[in-house]
């Protein structure tokens, strides 16, 4: 019999739904789980601490064409994707994968990884998320109004998903997150 694969664990949900956050503590709970860091070509925020990999678009282009990314979208006008070779390598080491990407490449994801489990954050309303995207105050006016209507795109997918967690308190959050992960990497197979 040969090694067990890892888990493919996807977390997703609209911007501004709490997703990094919660990332961040699952990572620090579970220290085995891997985190997938993704790639892109937006500049670096000011403060910002999310992890990418920050690369030209004509280096991200290329990698399309050598069909590198799992899965990739251009969106907000900059390239966003996951390596592939990063994925595969974990899992067939028996190492669990935790990604967080948007709601699309969660989606194409299960597509290619039919056993994966993507896991949607969501707020507790529309009207709570856009005033949480202006909290924040990491992205212009144009961009913002960008993600607003992204969001509504995004939240229409939640039902593809296979567990949905609502955002309302942190906390809570995290700890329904928490258990559905740890369900995941105990489960029987």
């Amino acid at each position: 019999m040969g090694k067990k694969k890892g888990e493919m664990i996807v977390v997703s949900g609209p911007s501004g739904a709490g997703k990094t956050t919660i990332v961040k503590k699952i990572l620090k709970l579970y220290p085995d789980i891997t985190f997938s860091v993704s790639a892109t070509t937006r500049p670096k925020r000011i403060k910002e601490k999310v992890e990418y990999y920050f690369i030209c678009e004509k280096e991200f282009k290329d990698r399309i064409k050598k069909n590198e990314f799992v899965e990739w979208e251009k969106f907000y006008d900059y390239y966003y994707g996951t390596f592939k070779s990063s994925i595969d390598e974990n899992i067939n080491a028996g190492k669990s994968v935790l990604l967080e990407i948007d709601v699309k490449g969660a989606l194409s994801i299960k597509e290619i990884y039919t056993d994966s489990y993507l896991v949607y954050i969501m707020p507790p309303s529309y009207n709570v998320l856009i005033e949480r995207l202006k909290k924040r105050q990491t992205e212009t006016k144009e961009d913002l109004q960008k993600r607003t209507l992204r969001a509504k795109m995004e939240l229409s997918l939640k039902d593809q998903f296979d567990y949905i967690v609502i955002n309302e308190n942190l906390n809570k959050a995290i700890e329904e997150t928490s258990v559905i992960i740890k369900n995941i990497l105990n489960k029987e197979n």
